[in-house]
């Protein structure tokens, strides 16, 4: 193994795998911190998804210590801490505490952070985050139910989180070329924020960390990196593309986000015709709305062009009423544990093909259909791949979208490649 990579969410590790299986790598990715024996055959990378983004900062750096400390004694020589590129955190963390803990482990002193995604509009400059034309601070991730940024300066962000010295390498010192680069990362220890606006920046930022023992980032800044490996004589100039073939099964779409992304491609379904019932915590809560009840609407759907959407997703107003009446994550878990039950209950009905919006609620249906192996399949939306199962005894493939992520049609052009 070359690269050994913990992403603190489902959909963002899958995003990572993506781009990685896209440079030609041979990738894995697994679900939940590996046995600590676990084979991982010839794969070139691993990527294992936690859901660590916003549980307590303590439990994370755990959770993270011990997926690495797997990777590290399968032979992983480099490891690579993915999180959103929106760079989803709070003041506690988890992004610098995690980052601080994998330094001390791999006695690493120097290391990056970058969350740039030019593709997906995500670009870091003067270390200010920018989410198309607005800063981070004034984008919709303002209103985050769980994660509001509210600061775009990431240096400033990042340093809340960590005594190790955070600092900025602007984007005049990228675009001198990567040894001139890879002195700057090495000059002076702790955390290097990284400017970056398109993928030519991250190609050489990537090249520039060929020696680091620890990449922290989004997931576009690991692009870079295979071509580090072939330089080095560790992986061949081309690697072979699997075919996929989707299990036959029924469909069902799942929308736990209430990003604004996430709540245009709803009503884009919508408009197009997708069946629709949406989901309201307070009526959960109170036993108005049950899961017999919504089992029963999917399957009156099943002559549909498209499957059912079943979501959850709504404005900020109504999610803020939400938790103020049953807690700030509790309403988020109550939402995450409907639609994971839920998919289970179709999967053992024949459903193999789920396409879910969210990281959180993602990891919940992955978790709760034990997919705890998948391949990455054919890409749908720039970090938005199909990925199937290993298990040859529960074939299943679902589509796991990032609550940011996806054009308006995500929902009906996902669907449409695996018809």
């Amino acid at each position: 193994m070359l690269l050994g990579s913990i992403a603190d969410d489902l959909t963002g590790a899958t995003d990572l795998a993506l781009i990685l299986s896209r440079e030609g790598m041979k990738v894995i990715q697994v679900v939940g911190v590996p046995q600590d024996k676990a084979d991982f055959g010839d794969a070139d990378a691993v990527v294992v998804a936690l859901k660590s983004r916003t549980i307590a900062p303590q439990a994370a750096i755990e959770q993270t210590l011990a997926a690495a400390e797997v990777l590290r004694a399968a032979g992983a020589g480099q490891i690579y801490f993915k999180y959103c590129s929106t760079f989803d955190s709070t003041s506690e963390g988890n992004i610098g505490p995690v980052t601080q803990a994998l330094m001390a482990y791999l006695e690493a002193e120097h290391t990056v952070a970058c969350p740039a995604f030019p593709e997906n509009k995500r670009t870091v400059y003067k270390g200010h985050l920018f989410v198309g034309d607005q800063l981070l601070s004034e984008s919709p991730m303002k209103d985050h139910p769980l994660t509001p940024m509210r600061d775009a300066n990431l240096v400033r962000v990042l340093q809340q989180q960590t005594s190790r010295p955070v600092r900025l390498v602007n984007l005049e010192t990228v675009h001198q070329g990567p040894a001139r680069l890879r002195d700057d990362l090495f000059a002076q220890p702790g955390i290097a924020i990284v400017d970056a606006i398109t993928d030519q920046d991250l190609r050489i930022i990537g090249e520039a960390m060929a020696e680091l023992k620890l990449i922290t980032g989004g997931s576009a800044l690991a692009q870079g990196l295979p071509d580090n490996y072939r330089r080095q004589g560790k992986m061949p100039a081309k690697a072979s593309k699997t075919e996929f073939a989707a299990p036959k099964g029924k469909g069902v779409m799942l929308a736990g986000s209430c990003s604004a992304a996430t709540r245009r491609q709803i009503a884009h379904a919508q408009n197009a015709g997708v069946p629709s019932f949406r989901l309201d915590a307070l009526q959960i809560a109170n036993g108005e709305l049950t899961a017999e009840k919504v089992l029963a609407f999917i399957a009156g759907q099943d002559g549909s062009t498209y499957p059912a959407l079943i979501y959850s997703s709504t404005d900020p107003d109504q999610v803020k009423i939400a938790q103020e009446k049953l807690g700030r994550f509790e309403a988020g878990e109550m939402i995450e544990n409907f639609l994971s039950s839920l998919a289970v209950s179709l999967a053992g009905q024949g459903y193999q093909r789920f396409i879910v919006a969210g990281g959180e609620t993602s990891g919940a249906v992955v978790n709760a259909l034990n997919a705890q192996a998948v391949q990455i399949g054919p890409e749908i939306d720039p970090g938005v791949p199909w990925v199937f199962t290993l298990d040859e005894n529960n074939p299943v493939c679902l589509a796991l979208k990032s609550g940011n992520f996806g054009s308006d049609d995500f929902f009906t052009k996902a669907w449409e490649m695996v018809r």
